[in-house]
Order: structure tokens, then sequence, then C-alpha cells
């Protein structure tokens, strides 16, 4: 859907935003997030940083205000065009690639590496291994990354349903009449939620699975240490707030070993 015309376009509009947590996190969040995670890997001019799924930007304008060196890695042709318009307009020097981030490569070694938004939740386990190897190989020695996940909490709270809606999502689909159904299926025993959108307009009809992994704290620590991690801190978001069991999310910062 990221190369999709209509949709790309719906989408970079829900990501610039500033008052939605939908495709980005909104704006004051942003704020208090960027402001904890300079603080808290001590980010200055000598800081090399890759933020995985970095959309139009909103995170890697920020750190690379701040001095940072900064690359940006997006599936989204049209994000990655504004945060390049947004860096030329600032005056920003900033590495954008237009790639599928289980594929990026580049000889470029990283002191961070981000990925904001749950993104991790969504790639199967065999990409998260391949995602975390990749992370390893671009990282300096001692190197962090920082990444959000849905928690358990969350997934106890979410149940399978139906429904079915004429232009679905205001109409983030196409610009076309269409009615879009949504099956949510719950799998308690992966703990993975699939949400299936099935978009029928006159001339065609497509299908979106949207795959969802829920982790606690234990099977994320068994996930990094497994893949050549070693688990500093857990935190109720990338804002830096103190791990809770009730959280929705739980956000991880882990060490290259």
């Amino acid at each position: 859907m990221w190369a999709d015309e209509h949709t790309s376009r719906q989408m970079l509009a829900y990501h610039l935003n500033e008052s939605v947590d939908l495709s980005s996190r909104n704006k004051d969040f942003i704020a208090r997030s960027v402001k904890w995670i300079v603080s808290h890997f001590a980010i200055n001019r000598q800081t090399a940083i890759a933020d995985f799924g970095c959309g139009p930007g909103l995170y890697t304008t920020r750190f690379a205000e701040r001095g940072a060196d900064v690359t940006g890695i997006d599936f989204s042709e049209r994000s990655i065009g504004y945060a390049k318009n947004t860096a030329a307009r600032k005056s920003l020097v900033i590495d954008y690639a237009c790639s599928d981030y289980l594929e990026y490569e580049t000889e470029k070694r990283f002191d961070l590496i981000t990925m904001i938004m749950c993104d991790y939740c969504a790639l199967s386990p065999f990409q998260r291994k391949k995602l975390l190897a990749r992370f390893r190989g671009l990282l300096n020695a001692d190197g962090a990354v920082l990444l959000d996940v849905y928690s358990l909490n969350a997934f106890d709270r979410r149940e399978e349903a139906s429904t079915y809606e004429y232009m679905q999502l205001d109409g983030v689909w196409s610009k076309e009449d269409y009615y879009g159904f949504l099956n949510t299926f719950k799998y308690d025993e992966e703990k993975v939620m699939l949400d299936k959108y099935t978009i029928i307009e006159k001339a065609r009809t497509r299908t979106v699975y949207n795959w969802l992994q829920y982790f606690s704290p234990t099977t994320l620590r068994r996930e990094f240490e497994e893949n050549g991690f070693k688990i500093e801190g857990f935190y109720s978001d990338v804002a830096g707030k103190a791990f809770s069991s009730e959280s929705d999310e739980i956000a991880v910062v882990a060490r290259k070993i």
C-alpha cells in the first residue's frame, strides 16, 4: 500500500497530522520523545543515527537539528520525498534511502538505530531475525537500538470482530467508491492479531493483511539475546516513561554485544 498513488498520499497526510497518533505520534509526544532520546543516548555532532521506517522525517529532522549525522530509511517514495524537501528547506544534511529496510545496505556504521511506531510488530519471526542481524552489522561496537512494540496488555484487550464500512478509514484505500470489510482474527497461543482488509470497488477487489505480533519483556529479552543483543532497559514508551505492565506498549533499549 506504500507504493499505491492514492493510499500513500493519504498515509502521508496521517503522518503529518500533528494532533493524532495514527501513522506517526502526535507533535507533543515527538517533542518529548526526541528530548529524552537526545539526553539518554548523549546525542551530539559525533553521533551517527539511522531511523528505520523514518516516514516523512519527523524524527530524523529533529535529530539532525541537534547536530547528529542522520540517515533515514523508508519504503514510501512519497514520504521520503517529503522528508528530503523538509531537509532542503531547513538546510539540513540528512541521508535518505527509499528502500525496503530489510534489504538496506550501506558502508556507514551507526551509534544508534531507531525504529519507532511499533513497526517491529508487523514483521514475521524470520523477518525480525533478519532485521536484528542487519542491525548488528550496521552498528558500531556497543551501538544501541531503540524500538517500541505492542504489549500483551494491549493484546488481551483486543477481540475478534467483523465490520464493514462505505469508504472505510475516511477513503484511505481508494479515490473511487468502495466498501471496506475488516475481519480481525486473534491467535492466543502466538500472541498475534490479524486485521484483514477487503476493499471492494466496482473494477477490482483487493485484500490487505496487517499482522501484528505482541510482546512481553520476557519474549523481547529472549529474542534480542538470541540475536546478539543485551537488553539495557524497558520503558512504557520511546519518551522514556517508566515501564509499567499496564502499558499498551513497551520500548526497549538494547546494546550490541
